[in-house]
């Protein structure tokens, strides 16, 4: 009687998991599509059936006692035709899906923009740097050398899985799962090209020309579908997203589509009046300041704002006034200033509303 250990080559001992090990290692040495000799089938077939014996506790415990453990070709799997099937897909069972194809979307991919806040009040053009991944010419994504082509699994033959079975509670369970030698894809390619390793593509820096709308601000991303990274094997390009970073001015603040700015007034000016002009985003504009004007008034010029994101009315561009008070006088200024209070007949400074400060009395006169 043949020795099923011995055909195994594991100790009578041996773990379940031993046994399995040994035999898929020599299922696979000996598969008629790997060794095709006839010595090497009558051995597949040996192998099958001690693994049969072995793998099942009943006939093993039954073989340790001096049985035979069965017939050749009978036992727990059903025989060597559902080995055949479990280990390598063949045979009449079903097959276990589809294989993977090497195409593949790509990969979005992420460009971080500064811009000024000029920038933002029409729209500006860039054009920006993008590293990233494009088709490889030399293959023109087909992955393998020119003049070859993948071929078929010779485990799988094609299917991309192989079954197997497994012993449960429930009895035997046959499971799938992707073929190890080709990755699930059906095919290998023995001759990969060697400008991208089989891969399809290739990293490279590239230009993209953008326009960027006015009125964005920072935290937006703008997406150009498309424009990202080549998939692998020639796949559709990801998207490429564009994040916004708007650099804070020297001068104005952004609210909504307003700009906001301060404006220092002399006291003279805010007690007469005058007409000055002030440099904006787009241009010099005249500001006329009427006398008698107060710390944190706004005034309002319409139409020098931001050109919104949806939309072509343009916002204002809100200005706040803020009166500076001299510090230092002569002798004759300061008789002035003087004489000035006698005939005003200014009352004495006395508490009024609370404020938090000039720059809150501004906010909140912006806001309204």
């Amino acid at each position: 009687m043949t020795d099923h250990y011995e055909v195994l080559g594991v100790a009578r001992d041996a773990s379940p998991d031993d046994i399995k090990k040994a035999y898929r290692r020599l299922a696979r040495q000996l598969h008629p599509d790997v060794n095709p000799g006839d010595d090497a089938a009558e051995r597949f077939k040996l192998v099958t059936h001690a693994y049969d014996v072995l793998s099942d506790p009943d006939q093993r415990a039954r073989y340790d006692m001096g049985g035979d453990g069965g017939g050749l070709g009978g036992g727990g799997f059903g025989g060597f035709g559902d080995i055949f099937e479990t280990f390598f897909g063949g045979g009449g069972g079903a097959r276990a899906g589809r294989p993977r194809s090497r195409r593949e979307r790509g990969q979005d991919a992420l460009v971080k923009v500064s811009l000024e806040l000029g920038d933002v009040v029409f729209g500006v053009h860039r054009d920006i740097e993008v590293d990233t991944a494009v088709g490889c010419e030399t293959c023109e994504g087909s992955c393998c050398q020119p003049g070859t082509a993948p071929v078929t699994c010779d485990i799988c033959h094609g299917s991309g899985h192989v079954q197997r079975q497994v012993r449960s509670l429930l009895g035997n369970v046959v499971t799938s799962q992707p073929c190890s030698v080709c990755q699930g894809y059906g095919t290998t390619i023995p001759y990969p090209c060697a400008t991208c390793q089989g891969q399809g593509r290739v990293r490279s820096r590239r230009t993209v020309s953008l326009d960027i709308p006015a009125g964005v601000e920072t935290g937006l991303r703008l997406q150009l579908p498309g424009s990202g990274e080549v998939g692998p094997a020639g796949g559709p390009n990801g998207d490429l997203y564009i994040e916004i970073s708007v650099a804070p001015h020297d001068a104005f603040s952004r609210e909504g589509d307003d700009l906001l700015a301060t404006l220092e007034v002399s006291m003279p000016d805010a007690i007469l009046g005058t007409t000055t002009t002030i440099t904006s985003l787009d241009g010099p504009v005249d500001l006329e300041i009427r006398p008698g004007v107060q710390a944190g008034d706004v005034l309002t010029i319409k139409g020098r704002g931001i050109t919104p994101l949806r939309g072509s009315q343009r916002g204002d561009l809100r200005v706040g006034v803020h009166v500076v008070t001299p510090t230092r006088l002569d002798a004759k200024e300061r008789a002035l200033i003087e004489d000035f209070a006698r005939r005003t007949k200014a009352p004495a400074p006395r508490l009024s509303e609370f404020h938090q400060g000039l720059f809150a009395k501004l906010r909140d006169r912006f806001r309204h």
